[in-house]
């Protein structure tokens, strides 16, 4: 999401940025006075409303009730995560915690994952998830494109080795005949059985859309569109099925008074217990990106997050990518010591380690082991 920062002042900035901190620290609405006084705000009380009335006009701020103060709206929670957001200066006693705990002597890429989630989840009182990426030997072994109307199939897949069956239902902006389906499924048999999802490249659905377009005598660009749907939508499913994802923690929802209500709570468990949204909703993101993203409210995929936020970051092992790891909390969330967190569990974790790439599972020594003691 982007914002013309030019919309306000320096002012409005800094007023910004301590209701979100303030309300971060107390959980209610902030006004005025509180301002004055704790915030460091050197305005007169009567600036600091007008100003805030005007950064609720601007969608920055809500006002929950008449006579409360604010509290940030999501587009104020994402202004500052975006623009304002100060490092978090974790204590020197923090960084030994994290080199301590991270420093398994003999350590699977599993148990690293692991760790490193205790410790998020830990340092930050919020809930933590791992996922570990999909193995890149799987593959599938038979396509089945089943025309449902003209807008959208479903493609069954039946996995290799495990011959187990997944399901994928693909919505079209177009229309489509149940001919094109029955062919869409040839080409599917064709082109991609066996195939992991490393293979998957544009030369290789280049040849399938030109191998549609010849044998059904549709328009080229609505052949490659549907090709482009369709593997996107296998991918998904592939990315999907070697994930794993596992979570620290749950109980610190409990301390956090936007999960006090208890149909919500129990709606949020479910959703963590269940995974496959999660799992879905973090799959998509690309494995070799470094930065974090971090999803405000109704910015996540998973419905009843939305009023949550989820901060993720992919994890490397000597530039490798070997898992990734999350944050799960409210909105009004310490960003900055989330971020600083999740960035320093990374470093620590791309650092612990010389060696050359290797596979998962492979047990990963560190210096004190090389030295033979």
């Amino acid at each position: 999401m982007s914002f013309d920062t030019y919309e306000l002042s320096d002012r409005k900035k800094s007023i910004l940025k301590a209701i979100v901190e303030a309300h971060i620290k107390l959980g209610e609405p902030v006004g005025s006075k509180y301002l004055m006084q704790e915030g460091n705000i050197p305005y007169s009380s009567a600036t600091i409303r007008n100003e805030m009335a005007e950064l609720e006009g601007l969608g920055y701020l809500e006002q929950p009730h008449t006579s409360a103060g604010r509290i940030p709206s999501e587009l104020g929670y994402r202004f500052y995560v975006d623009t304002l957001v100060a490092q978090y200066d974790a204590t020197t006693q923090e960084a030994g915690q994290l080199k301590k705990l991270l420093s398994v002597k003999q350590a699977e890429i599993d148990k690293i994952l692991e760790n490193a989630t205790k410790v998020a989840s830990a340092m930050t009182n919020y809930t933590a998830l791992s996922l570990r990426p999909r193995p890149s030997s799987i593959t599938i072994k038979k396509y089945e494109a089943v025309y449902l109307d003209p807008y959208s199939f479903i493609i069954v897949m039946i996995v290799g080795a495990s011959d187990s069956v997944k399901t994928r239902n693909i919505k079209l902006p177009f229309s489509v005949t149940p001919d094109l389906i029955k062919l869409l499924s040839q080409v599917l048999n064709l082109y991609l059985t066996g195939i992991s999802i490393n293979e998957m490249n544009i030369s290789l659905m280049v040849d399938m859309e030109t191998q549609l377009e010849s044998s059904s005598g549709e328009d080229k660009k609505l052949c490659a569109e549907l090709i482009s749907i369709t593997v996107k939508g296998i991918y998904e499913t592939m990315n999907e099925l070697g994930s794993e994802i596992k979570f620290e923690g749950l109980n610190r929802l409990l301390e956090h008074p936007e999960y006090k209500n208890l149909d919500k709570l129990q709606k949020m468990i479910s959703a963590i217990e269940s995974k496959e949204d999660i799992i879905k909703a973090v799959s998509t993101i690309d494995q070799s990106d470094d930065e974090t993203k971090i999803f405000i409210g109704s910015e996540n995929m998973v419905k009843i997050m939305d009023d949550s936020t989820l901060i993720y970051k992919n994890l490397k092992l000597n530039g490798r990518t070997i898992g990734a790891i999350g944050i799960i909390g409210p909105c009004r969330m310490d960003y900055s010591k989330v971020l600083k967190t999740i960035d320093r569990l990374s470093e620590e974790i791309n650092n612990m380690s010389s060696l050359d790439a290797l596979p998962p599972g492979t047990i990963i020594k560190t210096e004190e082991d090389d030295d033979g003691q």
